[in-house]
């Protein structure tokens, strides 16, 4: 099987799926010697239309754990706007330090289902939504070599691949959030506070959000759908937006206090 180009395509509300789908797409094109093109999906205007490949195509797919799977918000633009038509994919997770449970199992499922034949899948540990870290230089060490390897397996393919085996259960449940007590929390009402004494009105937390959630005319009310993804936290250069939600701030804690020993990232072909 013949690749005509490698296609980055992911959602990334922070950056670090943005760039890990993007170093081992890179590799990719480099080892095939064919062009790359980047699809990124983060914002809502970016899935106004329904994405599109093709049979020559070879698509690195890239979305964050969210809860132990795929961010719920977002699987259904996955599931319903994501055409495969015979594309070869690589099904890429990231995961903030605990585990990706069964985010790659879902994602590979849900390509799978979507019109591709996947032919990798990898889960890489990188900087938490709440903390910071990873991405590091040996991460991406890593991500070129797993690149390397499946340029190796596509340049051998003469026949439509069986789908790459994961760990994992597409159709569990999500993972249940603790506290610093180790009992479960709900934040799911949680929204961003703005420091009015920072906010400068630039409107960058509006434009950025990838759920479209904070209003342009006034970025302190957040009136849609908040997923707790911290790109309004990461993006502000003021310092301005922040949580105060108990239940939300316990579980950062509880993550920052139980999961301090770097996992290892764990590939698939």
């Amino acid at each position: 099987m013949e690749v005509k180009r490698i296609c980055a395509a992911y959602w990334s509300a922070t950056g670090n799926t943005d760039k890990t789908v993007n170093t081992i797409a890179e590799t990719l094109a480099e080892k095939l010697g064919v062009p790359l093109e980047r699809r990124n999906f983060t914002r809502p205007s970016d899935r106004a239309e329904d994405l599109s490949f093709t049979g020559r195509d070879l698509v690195v797919f890239g979305m964050p754990t969210y809860a132990g799977k795929l961010p719920n918000k977002m699987l259904p633009y996955v599931q319903q706007q994501i055409h495969g038509n015979g594309a070869l994919a690589v099904g890429v997770v990231t995961f903030g330090n605990r585990s990706y449970d069964n985010s790659l199992a879902e994602l590979c499922a849900a390509l799978e289902a979507d019109g591709f034949h996947t032919v990798a899948g990898g889960a890489f540990a990188c900087r938490h939504a709440f903390t910071d870290g990873r991405p590091d230089w040996d991460d991406k060490r890593q991500m070129g070599e797993f690149a390397a390897r499946i340029a190796d397996k596509v340049k051998d393919l003469t026949d439509i691949p069986a789908p790459v085996a994961v760990p994992g259960d597409a159709a569990a449940p999500y993972y249940v959030p603790k506290g610093t007590d180790g009992q479960p929390v709900k934040f799911l009402k949680a929204k961003p506070q703005t420091d009015l004494g920072k906010c400068t009105d630039c409107g960058a937390c509006a434009r950025l959000c990838p759920m479209g959630a904070i209003n342009p005319s006034n970025v302190a009310e957040v009136p849609g759908t908040c997923i707790k993804c911290q790109r309004c936290v990461r993006k502000c250069t003021k310092h301005a937006k922040y949580f105060d939600d108990p239940a939300f701030l316990s579980h950062v804690a509880m993550l920052e206090q139980n999961f301090t020993e770097p996992k290892e990232n764990e590939v698939y072909l």
